[in-house]
């Protein structure tokens, strides 16, 4: 179910600029700082959320821009994107339309690690997003920069040292209330540009930063710790100029595997998708990169860089006498440009051409748009709570790149959820979190809040410990029903085919596990199955399906009557067969650490004087971040598995000792409520 044709960019910022020039409201429930990736997930979620949503961008023509890669998804990142989909999010419906070169990652590899991934037309990408958000009733767009933030005495009533209240716009206009306002200024927040031994004001080359108004106001009004990272893009390189006979084809999959739930297929034909290629870096290139680092100050800054995603002169200099891969990535259909994915750089532009034609497939290429580097603010997440609120700041929310991740996937995600919440606090209901054990946004998020981050974040497979259970294939009985019953974030349409497919899946796995039969009649149906003939067990069609070369087509041919009303989740019944008894093992494992990993810390506990035996290293820990939850708290570098059991002994005592309290309270009143009741009226 792909959306209809979208209208011509022309005409969706005309509609756009209407509906700015009609700001007559000067209230709104949600302000949604930025137009990037967090920024539109976030102004989405809050208005499906029922919100009424006010998104600020610097430049209405660039939201949903594709500031450097032209791409979506990948392995840890495609399970993001999945999530955000099953969320009713956007990206997923957005990659399934401007995806030019569908392909899935980690393919030999069990499905709970496979990585969904796409090459996206850059204008189709675009128009998608800003077509979208045209059409979410309750979102209005405004073109602007914000000054500073608004901020008034706290509600007595909440935690947090101070209020947000709205925002204050550059051009001296009236200031815009909010109930909350969410920051998702991405690379823009006191953003300097970095090329060769010239620096200059910017978030992204041709934009300028977000007001130095933000920062001051984070900083010295909410009192918040703010470091520095940085990030960079490689020169785009003119598409005729490539000699791609040097370079080694790579084709897309033949049936592209869409990222949303609601589409079976993609916007582009299977036949339309384009190559991409790949080449090596020479002993030229670390010549060129040796020769230039006393013109390249960006390199030499202290500030931290993406240790996944390093500038070809970071890698260099830690790999010395090493190939390095670039990939060579359309940009789009009708773009003339070609994205090298790999070469990262901050050089001067012309020893970044000097570099690049040490490669052979590039001896000739010609740079459209040098390479430059990015330095950036951004607010140290252990701030924040599980909801992505600032602790201290009541009504403000922060997501994305502000948060010191990386990627356009990590920000999606966070934009979502900042924006759940934020919504939900202004509608004056409670915020919702999302637990590590149940998806890779809570991953995400935990891993933030309770650790915090010395480099940008990047998602990765690894970092979930339930990756068998949390696989991209899954997302929507995970996350879907949640998103409908509870967070108010799904529509009916989603929630009314995710419980169909779920319906549909248990029928399906009940189908497979009445199919009994013993293993000498198996071997006879399916004589190519391989079966053992040394063993005589009874074996259900579940179990057979677990069998590496057998497959839910198969079986459906040999069992047409039981099994031929499921074929259209044949791929998924495999894998729900096949990960069934890892996962009951993890749901048991799952089950013990939600039990004591929920359990609430009070945010008022006063960690230096409490009573139980704590290093002084580990109460400064604990009343820096003030962990939310028990399995927060297990996460934070520096706490002791000895610290965790004391904490939950004392939680535990305190929490009986509260019930005690309380149900003495309740005797008490009740024996003097029949007192009462036998007095004389």
């Amino acid at each position: 179910m792909l959306t209809t044709k979208l209208p011509p960019l022309q005409r969706c910022l005309l509609l756009v600029s209407r509906r700015a020039s009609h700001l007559a409201r000067q209230q709104y429930d949600v302000i949604v700082v930025g137009g990037g990736h967090a920024g539109t997930e976030a102004a989405a979620a809050a208005a499906r959320v029922g919100a009424e949503t006010l998104l600020v961008t610097q430049k209405i023509h660039t939201i949903g821009a594709l500031s450097c890669n032209p791409s979506l998804g990948g392995v840890g990142k495609g399970q993001l994107v999945k999530e955000v989909d099953a969320l009713d999010g956007l990206c997923g419906r957005a990659g399934d339309w401007a995806g030019i070169h569908f392909s899935i990652l980690n393919r030999r590899k069990g499905p709970a690690v496979w990585g969904p991934r796409a090459q996206l037309d850059r204008q189709r990408y675009r128009q998608f997003i800003q077509s979208e958000l045209l059409s979410t009733p309750r979102l209005t767009v405004l073109e602007g920069s914000v000054e500073e933030l608004l901020i008034t005495e706290p509600d007595p009533e909440k935690p947090g040292h101070h209020r947000v209240t709205g925002i204050h716009l550059a051009n001296g206009s009236h200031p815009i209330s909010a109930s909350s306002v969410v920051l998702t200024t991405g690379t823009f927040l006191s953003g300097s540009l970095f090329m060769g031994q010239t620096t200059s004001p910017g978030g992204r080359i041709g934009d300028a930063p977000s007001s130095a108004g933000i920062s001051h106001t984070l900083r010295e009004r909410l009192g918040l710790r703010i470091g520095r990272l940085r990030t960079g893009t490689p020169p785009r390189i003119v598409k005729k100029s490539v000699d791609f006979s040097q370079a080694e084809l790579h084709l897309p999959d033949s049936q592209p595997t869409p990222f949303s739930f609601l589409n079976t297929r993609t916007c582009c034909k299977p036949e339309e998708q384009l190559p991409c290629h790949l080449t090596l870096t020479t002993e030229g290139v670390e010549r060129v990169v040796q020769e230039s680092l006393h013109l390249n100050c960006h390199i030499h800054q202290d500030t931290k860089g993406p240790r996944y995603c390093p500038s070809i002169e970071s890698r260099v200099l830690r790999f010395p006498g090493r190939k390095h891969q670039v990939w060579l990535e359309p940009e789009g259909v009708n773009s003339e440009l070609v994205y090298p994915q790999g070469l990262s750089m901050t050089m001067p532009p012309d020893m970044q051409l000097r570099l690049i034609r040490e490669i052979p497939a590039l001896h000739q290429a010609e740079i459209h748009t040098p390479g430059y580097g990015v330095q950036y603010d951004f607010v140290c997440p252990t701030q924040l709570s599980p909801a992505l609120q600032v602790k201290s700041a009541q009504g403000l929310f922060l997501a994305g790149q502000i948060n010191g991740t990386t990627g356009y996937e990590e920000a999606a995600a966070q934009g979502l959820w900042a924006g759940v919440n934020a919504a939900r606090w202004a509608l004056h209901m409670p915020s919702v979190a999302l637990s590590r054990t149940e998806s890779y946004i809570g991953v995400l998020i935990d891993d933030l809040v309770s650790r915090g981050v010395t480099e940008p974040y990047r998602m990765f497979t690894s970092r979930a410990e339930f990756r068998t259970s949390l696989r991209p294939d899954n997302a929507d009985l995970r996350l879907t029903l949640k998103g409908f019953e509870e967070v108010g974030c799904v529509s009916s349409i989603r929630y009314q085919e995710a419980v169909r497919v779920r319906d549909t899946l248990h029928e399906g796995l009940a189908a497979l596990q009445a199919l009994v039969l013993s293993t000498p009649t198996w071997r006879k149906k399916l004589p190519d199955m391989g079966m053992s003939e040394a063993k005589s067990t009874v074996l259900t069609g579940m179990d057979v399906l677990q069998y590496k070369d057998m497959s839910f087509e198969m079986l459906a041919s040999v069992f047409p009557e039981s099994l031929s009303h499921y074929m259209e989740f044949s791929q998924r019944l495999k894998i729900e067969a096949v990960y069934r008894p890892h996962c009951d093992r993890q749901k048991k494992e799952i089950e013990r650490i939600q039990k004591e990993e929920n359990m609430s810390l009070p945010q008022d506990i006063d960690y230096f004087s409490l009573p139980v035996s704590l290093s002084q290293e580990v109460r400064e820990i604990l009343d820096r971040v003030r962990p939310s939850t028990l399995g927060a708290a297990t996460r934070l570098q520096g706490m002791t598995p000895a610290a965790i059991v004391h904490l939950l002994n004392y939680v535990r005592h305190s929490g009986q000792k509260d019930r005690t309290h309380s149900n003495q309270k309740e005797e008490t009143e009740e024996e003097l409520c029949a007192q009462n009741a036998s007095l004389p009226q």
